[in-house]
């Protein structure tokens, strides 16, 4: 079945909005204004087939975008997990290590520099590091703008060097066996599409890039 065809089954099923049709914004408003994120209350036209238009309301949350990584010890064949309070959950949670991406920096030097941060864990040089970039997922589109630059970093080498928390960060970390993160609860969706994707890669023979 073609792209095509999917879409003519699927409006079908509609009721008049045309999906192929950009979203317009009516009005937005700020509404709350943290230090992470921001609130906005939204009206949007969605577009009819035959003319006119219906609008809805929607609350997005906006959020920097972040980089997600599961970190491979090749040397050892170990992976890196990291253990912290989070308050969605509410709970001390399993997973990886993560940050947000600042203002001029590329997704792999936002996640090299959380590496450092989170855990103290230092490549030894560039050639000692392989990148496999798992993808582009969103934490939860349906309310936030938050895009998860999700990947797997392979570490020949590496260095242990102070760690760099902010006033109100506790993060513990240790580096484990892939059957001890096979047994992990790994609540974050985002860390589990990276581990899955490692799974493939091992399921397949491979232990090394």
């Amino acid at each position: 079945m073609s792209a095509d065809e999917v879409n003519r089954a699927l409006e079908r099923s509609g009721d008049g909005i045309d999906m192929e049709c950009p979203v317009t914004v009516v009005s937005r408003e700020l509404v709350y204004q943290g230090a992470i994120f921001s609130v906005e209350d939204m009206r949007l036209a969605l577009h009819l087939h035959h003319g006119g238009q219906t609008v809805i309301r929607r609350q997005v949350m906006r959020h920097a975008p972040c980089v997600v990584m599961l970190v491979h010890d090749l040397e050892r064949d170990l992976y890196l997990i990291e253990r912290e309070y989070r308050v969605g959950s509410d709970m001390f949670a399993y997973g990886l290590p993560a940050g947000l991406i600042d203002d001029g920096e590329d997704v792999e030097q936002a996640a090299l520099r959380e590496l450092v941060e989170e855990t103290g864990v230092q490549p030894a040089g560039g050639d000692d590091i392989t990148f496999d970039h798992v993808g582009e997922f969103y934490s939860s589109e349906g309310m936030t703008d938050e895009l998860a630059h999700i990947m797997v970093i392979h570490l020949g080498a590496w260095q242990s060097v102070e760690r760099h928390f902010d006033a109100d960060e506790h993060v513990e970390s240790a580096w484990i066996t892939w059957e001890r993160l096979q047994k992990t609860r790994i609540t974050a969706s985002n860390s589990m599409i990276a581990i899955q994707h490692e799974q493939i890669r091992r399921m397949q023979g491979n232990t090394r890039p």
